[in-house]
């Protein structure tokens, strides 16, 4: 069988009056984009008022990814899945399980090689013996997220080298103002708290005290919010919705703790309420306008940090084994629209918070995880009709 190469498919698959036409567009694209983003560090959030925001081109030409997408295209070619394999040991062998469907002890033996080799070594040969990623005033954050990539990546939590981080982070790490408490206890905000909760659970143990304040302050509307709590800002009054960037941070951490052993009726119904009010929103819309909360959540990224994203919230929903409805088709046809013509979905952007280690940085150019990650979602879409 003779397989197209990526470069083929992308002349084959584009009609032969739009050739050229992507590329004409996109500096005046890009200009916009960059120009609106500059503001990411002025609105809240959740702010609503983004959707108000109007493109200065027709809807049609507002992409560069001309070619319609079928829902029973979302199975990759063998050129695709040559391309993701020929990567680190932490994309592969989440293709043999998620695309492949390779046998279990072929996974874990790909797994295991996480800790020893790619991104996943080098994160952790980068861990100080204090058990931080970085001294400076956000060291807590620093290590937050050095510790939710860890888990992205699959890293075995029995392996030995897991082990030796954890303990360094459970023995070592310690929130000053909140009288040296230990790290894997939490601190104050939910948004925190969920990663935190996960973090244990997946690493060490349930926190079962964290797991009950989280439960403690989810809001009327289903969901969580940072700023709920008056001890954030004492000038503002606290908000009484919810907010989908804490809410998905809360959701994946009760996922792990359910996991780790620890189901209950409680934790059960929360999860549920918050899973429910992503869905009632579309994943992206306003309940009380039907707008776009959002645009760049339209727009992925790897690693996601604290942000939401329609990927991010759907790839939490397949992992939960969540049967899709209607209320996910509009954020499916989002997915399918960013793929390129390729066959490949691009790094859409970057978000400003980091970690020592770098592991996609082009924006624009192609994503292994924003591909590994739409075409598992595209199927769990798909296997449920």
């Amino acid at each position: 069988m003779v397989v197209a190469q990526p470069s083929q498919l992308l002349q084959l698959s584009r009609p032969r009056s739009q050739k050229g036409r992507d590329e004409d567009s996109q500096p005046f694209i890009m200009s916009w984009v960059r120009h609106h983003d500059r503001y990411a560090d002025r609105y809240l959030a959740d702010a609503e008022y983004l959707s108000t925001l109007q493109r200065p081109w027709p809807v049609e030409h507002t992409t560069c990814y001309k070619r319609p997408m079928r829902l029973h295209d979302y199975a990759p070619r063998p050129a695709h899945v040559k391309w993701l394999l020929d990567s680190d040991p932490a994309i592969r062998w989440q293709v043999m399980r998620d695309l492949t469907g390779e046998a279990p002890n072929t996974i874990a033996a790909e797994r295991s090689r996480v800790a020893t080799e790619g991104w996943g070594a080098q994160l952790l040969a980068r861990q100080s013996p204090a058990g931080h990623w970085g001294d400076g005033p956000k060291w807590d954050l620093i290590a937050l997220y050095s510790l939710v990539v860890l888990m992205d990546l699959g890293l075995d939590p029995a392996s030995k080298q897991a082990r030796k981080m954890i303990h360094r982070v459970d023995k070592r790490l310690v929130f000053k103002p909140l009288n040296n408490r230990p790290y894997l206890h939490g601190e104050t905000e939910p948004c925190i708290n969920g990663r935190i909760l996960g973090i244990g659970s997946y690493f060490k143990e349930p926190n079962d005290a964290l797991a009950k304040q989280l439960l403690g302050e989810q809001l009327e509307d289903g969901g969580w919010n940072c700023e709920a709590w008056p001890f954030l800002s004492p000038k503002r009054p606290p908000s009484r919705r919810s907010s989908f960037h804490t809410t998905i941070c809360v959701l994946e951490g009760l996922l792990e703790y359910e996991r780790a052993g620890r189901k209950s009726a409680a934790v059960t119904k929360a999860r549920k309420r918050g899973e429910n009010y992503l869905l009632e929103r579309r994943m992206f819309r306003s309940l009380r306008t039907g707008k776009v909360i959002d645009k760049r959540w339209l727009r992925f990224s790897f690693p996601t940090f604290w942000h939401y994203d329609v990927l991010r919230g759907l790839d939490y929903l397949r992992n939960a084994g969540i049967k899709p409805d209607s209320r996910v088709g509009e954020a499916i046809k989002i997915v399918m629209e960013r793929r390129h013509q390729n066959g490949r979905w691009p790094l859409n952007l970057l978000h400003p918070e980091h970690i020592p280690l770098e592991i996609e940085t082009e924006v624009g150019s192609a994503s292994r995880w924003n591909t590994l990650r739409a075409l598992r979602v595209l199927r769990w879409y798909d296997n449920s009709k």
